[in-house]
């Protein structure tokens, strides 16, 4: 194949998932140009390696090199925030999830979404890394496990404490009680 073919080919392939890229990079660096900087740089190296590319899943091939990007990223600059995580703790709390007739529907659509950005934010990497791939991307665990190099039951054990720790981050806290309004004061009537 050529170099413009392989060009040609690796825009059809792999430009569709620029955004998806870029989600996985701001979720794993928590900046937007230092996210801009790590897919400029993964791209780069997925267009250098394109002729090897085989499989039929371009998808979970480039975010894979993505991740890889933003680790070594992470490694050369915020060494600090790769913590290691044991996959085997049984230390952590297993949390029931939220009642379903939890006043959500109540807060405000814009304050929703902050409160879940700072969520998944907050998240450890290891996590963050399974959740937006999984919750924000969709993709399956097979990729998932594929692109974080991981074994499938990591993905999932990793996947259910993501879940557990952003149940945590968005229970409602000392938040008032709301009560009905009677239709005689809605009404502007005096009780």
């Amino acid at each position: 194949m050529s170099d413009e073919q392989n060009r040609q080919r690796f825009e059809m392939l792999a430009l569709p998932h620029l955004d998806a890229a870029f989600n996985i990079a701001r979720w794993l660096t928590r900046n937007d140009d230092d996210a801009r900087d790590v897919v400029q740089d993964a791209f780069v190296r997925a267009m250098r390696y394109f002729g090897g590319f085989r499989g039929d899943n371009a998808r979970a091939w480039l975010l894979q090199i993505v991740r890889h990007t933003c680790f070594t990223w992470l490694r050369e600059n915020r060494s600090a925030e790769l913590t290691t995580i044991d996959d085997d703790d049984e230390s952590f709390p297993e949390l029931q999830a939220p009642a379903a007739d939890e006043p959500q529907a109540v807060v405000q659509r814009r304050f929703e979404r902050a409160e879940i950005d700072r969520a998944i934010a907050s998240l450890p990497i290891a996590f963050r890394e399974v959740f937006v791939l999984r919750e924000l991307e969709d993709l399956s665990y097979t990729d998932i496990a594929r692109i974080a190099d991981v074994p499938i039951g990591t993905v999932m054990s990793r996947l259910s404490r993501a879940r557990a720790l952003m149940r945590r981050a968005l229970v409602p806290v000392n938040r008032p009680a709301l009560r009905t309004v009677p239709k005689s004061i809605r009404n502007g009537e005096r009780a």
